[in-house]
């Protein structure tokens, strides 16, 4: 089935778990685990093909109305384990080489509740319809949708300089976007997210978003001094513009320059309103590609023996 047809009537979480036990399935190298739950119980799925020294993490779907970076990611995923198999090369790397330099791990769709309610919307029998639809100003249409299914904005939910966003944001009560939450990692699926990149000790990370056609690679001036350079590189072979972004606080890749002192990128692709339109999916995938597999082979710095295990992640 071609992603034309995979993507019809959007990209939800049982789609995604049918693609990721079909690509487990298929390539046995491909590990396939769960990481946690969302809110209403969808189980938030990951995957991780390689087993090198240099581990890198990419996540999608983190914004709700943003779902088409979920597909993006599994597109990738499938196009990087046949290139292990094939021995075709993967935008001029081997998929091979890769494979042995790199442990990559991918949790695809970090909000599977709030894709699936821009998608398919609050029915009668959602489990939390009166309050979605009162969050949502009585508003039917789920479009503009980013929080997860309790109105708080994952994005929004890191322990880097929390209060400052709340105080920025000034957003005081669960909503389609922009809410905080009461504390920082009050959601489930934010909580899944930390936990697993604390306990896998990962060397730098993606979070997939869009739109813009930007990366931002800074925070705070805690990045490490590789990080403006690899942005710069992902900048050139992609097409998106790296920029230094001030003035945001709380988000995945903050919270993970802030905390690991190791270089995180956000990565806003495409153009336009989102939901960015399906028929974008090819011009995304062709940003996205050359961007992943910088990331799996920059190798800025060479793992130490002692960094070779997994770790807690707070050396």
């Amino acid at each position: 089935m071609s992603w034309n047809e995979r993507l019809e009537g959007g990209y939800n979480h049982l789609k995604l778990e049918e693609d990721l036990r079909r690509l487990a399935d298929r390539y046995p190298f491909v590990r396939l685990e769960r990481i946690g739950f969302s809110v209403l119980g969808k189980p938030i799925l990951a995957v991780e093909i390689g087993d090198g020294p240099w581990r890198v993490h990419a996540n999608a779907a983190m914004h709700a109305n943003e779902w088409i970076t979920a597909p993006l990611l599994v597109a990738f995923l499938e196009d990087y384990a046949e290139s292990i198999v094939s021995g075709d090369l993967l935008c001029g790397k081997s998929g091979a080489e890769l494979a042995r330099a790199t442990t990559f791990h991918a949790v695809p769709m970090v909000n599977p509740d709030g894709v699936e309610l821009v998608l398919a919307g609050a029915g009668p029998n959602h489990p939390r319809r009166g309050d979605v639809l009162a969050m949502n100003g009585g508003k039917t249409d789920f479009s503009g949708w980013k929080a997860n299914v309790r109105g708080v904005d994952l994005n929004d939910q890191f322990p880097a300089f929390w209060e400052a966003e709340r105080e920025r944001r000034q957003v005081t009560a669960p909503g389609p976007r922009d809410y905080t939450g009461e504390r920082p990692l009050s959601e489930p699926e934010a909580m899944a997210l930390a936990r697993c990149v604390r306990l896998r000790g990962f060397h730098l990370v993606v979070a997939l978003h869009t739109q813009g056609r930007e990366i931002y690679w800074n925070y705070r001036g805690l990045e490490p001094p590789e990080a403006e350079a690899i942005a710069a590189e992902m900048g050139e072979s992609s097409g998106l513009k790296p920029v230094r972004l001030e003035g945001s606080d709380a988000g995945f890749k903050d919270w993970f320059i802030a905390e690991f002192r190791r270089p995180g990128f956000t990565v806003e692709l495409g153009c336009g309103e989102n939901p960015l339109p399906a028929g974008q999916f090819p011009s995304l995938y062709q940003e996205l590609l050359p961007i992943m597999e910088k990331a799996l082979s920059v190798l800025p710095f060479s793992p130490s023996a002692e960094e070779k295990a997994p770790d807690d992640g707070r050396r």
